[in-house]
């Protein structure tokens, strides 16, 4: 009996690895079944800027207790990926990978960040690519690539939000996915894929989509061609339809794509509290051939009212917001086995087309596929690796137990709340964790939906300025993350 329980506690902090995943063609395949991977995920920046502080020693995934805590809520949720835009690789990240690794929980990284120096800007663009700019971003690379739920990195995002961005700054974009890409194929045992995360701006989107997806006529292996494209695309408020929301012209903007498309950020709240009535459209049948899931935004309740928790800052406590469990439902009325377990279509993919001039539509738009060369000292940085050299792992968790208070939005309480580890080669879906004291699926009352004049005019113009986590702090330094 002793030997038993010795076995199950030791069981029990081991990590279980969720499979690598690869970007294959214009989707996400889990190579070891051949089956499609459709993101269901949620933006992960505690705090906002608050919440990336390196030189006070934190950023979103460097306290294990807070990631335990979200990682857990998560899982309730239903998700299987987080999107984090602001990391230090300075800091280890070790226990929360290896929390959200067990939970079934993959991670979409922003290499850049709001600090000066650590972006690429919208204007003089050049001004901003430079060596120690790339060292940084290779850092970050270095940090999280031995994490097998490290799902893809962003080079940019939202860095071409109008016509006078888009007449600078994609070939600087474009060579930093060179870049990082050739970094990555230098010192990654696995190639991770990059991608650009886009404003869903329509007089710039899909010339950016082209621009970002098209291949070097005559480049076998050309660095350059992003493997991945993701748009921030608020365009469905409310119970919106497939048409009125726009989305039928994305699914048409974006059919024939050579690579996985997804949202990276989604959830107008325009009308709150939010239905998510997109979600059954994102993960339904006129969407999934073309798009590849998508990520709420947010997971943490900022000023701008999209949160699904509120999170004490200060004792660390939570409070569960209504959209939580409304968002939570929606997810669990999915059909995972099927969404999940879709086969790619048989007969040849897509193939990228070749960059050329002709592929913009919009006057102002560079159309220029000439890239600048990678800046004086990055070459050595590529070849050698960056130094001194970050290096990450899964470790051992010995306690999955959530230490904080956890209430709902009636102000009960959720008892027995712990990370629940998935078996090897799992990933999370609805219901694999229920923790005491959560509403049961499919009972969730809102109160009756209003109209949110914070987001006003959002689902008319069809794109979205900035709901990143980060934005208000990167307006002020001046910069684009």
């Amino acid at each position: 009996m002793l030997l038993k329980s010795a076995l199950l506690a030791l069981s029990a902090t081991l990590a279980a690895a969720v499979p690598t995943l690869e970007a294959k063609d214009n989707y996400f395949v889990n190579p070891a079944t051949g089956n499609r991977f459709q993101i269901v995920g949620v933006a992960y920046q505690p705090g906002g800027s608050a919440g990336y502080k390196p030189q006070e020693g934190f950023d979103p995934l460097s306290r294990k207790d807070h990631c335990l805590r979200d990682a857990a809520l998560m899982q309730i949720l239903g998700v299987n990926t987080i999107r984090v835009y602001n990391l230090s690789p300075d800091l280890n990240h070790d226990e929360c990978a290896s929390i959200f690794n067990a939970a079934g929980i993959y991670m979409l990284l922003d290499v850049n960040s709001p600090l000066v120096g650590e972006s690429l800007t919208d204007f003089n663009t050049w001004e901003s690519y430079y060596a120690s700019y790339l060292n940084r971003t290779f850092a970050v690379v270095e940090a999280f690539k031995s994490y097998p739920n490290t799902l893809a990195f962003f080079s940019g995002n939202e860095v071409i939000s109008n016509i006078p961005s888009a007449g600078v700054v994609p070939p600087y974009v474009r060579a930093v996915t060179r870049d990082l890409k050739n970094y990555i194929a230098k010192h990654s045992t696995r190639p991770i894929p990059v991608g650009y995360s886009a404003a869903d701006v329509r007089d710039v989107l899909f010339d950016s989509f082209n621009y970002f997806q098209c291949r070097e006529e005559g480049v076998d292996n050309d660095m350059s061609h992003a493997d991945l494209f993701a748009l921030n695309s608020y365009s469905w408020c409310g119970n919106s339809t497939f048409e009125k929301s726009g989305y039928d012209k994305l699914v048409a903007g974006f059919k024939g794509s050579s690579v996985p498309v997804f949202y990276s950020e989604y959830g107008c709240n325009d009308v709150t509290p939010r239905p998510f009535t997109e979600v059954s459209a994102i993960y339904g049948p006129q969407m999934t051939d073309t798009f590849s899931g998508g990520v709420v935004y947010e997971y943490v309740q900022e000023r701008n009212n999209y949160g699904l928790v509120e999170i004490d800052e200060k004792d660390g406590s939570v409070k569960i917001l209504t959209d939580f469990y409304t968002f939570r439902d929606q997810l669990a009325n999915l059909d995972f086995t099927q969404i999940q377990g879709a086969k790619p279509p048989s007969g040849d993919p897509p193939k990228a087309p070749v960059c050329d001039s002709k592929l913009i539509t919009t006057k102002g738009f560079n159309g220029n596929f000439t890239l600048p060369e990678v800046p004086p000292g990055a070459p050595e940085i590529i070849a050698k690796g960056v130094s001194p050299k970050p290096v990450g792992k899964l470790v051992d968790i010995s306690n999955y137990k959530v230490t904080f208070s956890v209430k709902n939005p009636d102000d009960s309480s959720l008892t027995n709340l712990e990370v629940k580890p998935i078996a090897n080669d799992g990933i999370n879906q609805p219901g694999s964790n229920t923790a005491e004291g959560t509403t049961p699926t499919g009972t969730s009352a809102a109160p009756a939906a209003s109209s949110s004049k914070a987001a006003a005019g959002r689902q008319a113009t069809a794109f979205v300025f900035p709901a990143v986590a980060m934005g208000a702090f990167a307006f002020a330094a001046g910069i684009t993350i």
